[in-house]
């Protein structure tokens, strides 16, 4: 019998916008840096933050998950962000969530926990340079000053309007990450290329 499954390459929501996205960048002058982090391992994560799992999860992930609200803890490779007193969303490379998934399942045992890869869900853009917080204060109602939402900080909120993960990330020049559905990744891609049209 013949194998009739056809391969098909994985695209991203915004292949098509990584050329538009390097140009705002150049045009920039470095003002702003736009681009998609395409395909990184997403894990929604849900159980009692003091319950015996939080323990064994956080020691198989080699990180705590974060216990204040809209914080960030990053370790190696992955990176916890706080969405809600028991929901956490655990980020790693692409291809690296059957892994996560697995081992946090290992680690909870019988402890009810709710483990589940969302990576399909979202795609994720970076914000970066001198004037990314300006760029997104155009859109996002969260007050952006580094004093109020600083590094290692994150909130479920909207930009232009589309719901997002913002994460502010904590290693030097690295901006911002912002997780948004992929339904929404164009529009949301369109929308910030013409805002940072100011920058140019």
């Amino acid at each position: 019998m013949a194998d009739t499954a056809l391969s098909v390459p994985r695209r991203s929501p915004l292949s098509g916008a990584a050329d538009r996205l390097a140009a705002a960048t150049r045009a920039s002058g470095g003002a702003v840096r736009l681009a998609e982090l395409p395909f990184l391992a997403q894990v929604n994560v849900r159980l009692d933050a003091k319950g015996a799992a939080a323990d064994a999860i956080a020691l198989a992930l080699g990180l705590p998950l974060p216990l204040e609200p809209n914080t960030v803890v990053r370790a190696g490779e992955l990176t916890a962000l706080w969405l809600g007193p028991d929901e956490w969303l655990v980020v790693g490379p692409p291809g690296t969530q059957q892994d996560v998934e697995s081992r946090i399942r290992a680690a909870a045992g019988a402890e009810p926990v709710a483990v589940t890869d969302v990576s399909a869900q979202r795609t994720t853009l970076l914000v970066a340079g001198p004037r990314a917080r300006d760029l997104l204060a155009h859109g996002c109602p969260l007050d952006l000053h580094p004093r109020a939402f600083g590094a290692g900080r994150c909130a479920q909120t909207t930009l232009a309007r589309a719901q997002i993960v913002l994460v502010a990330r904590d290693e030097p020049g690295t901006g911002f990450w912002v997780l948004v559905r992929s339904s929404f990744a164009g529009y949301l891609a369109d929308w910030l290329l013409d805002a940072a049209a100011e920058y140019v």
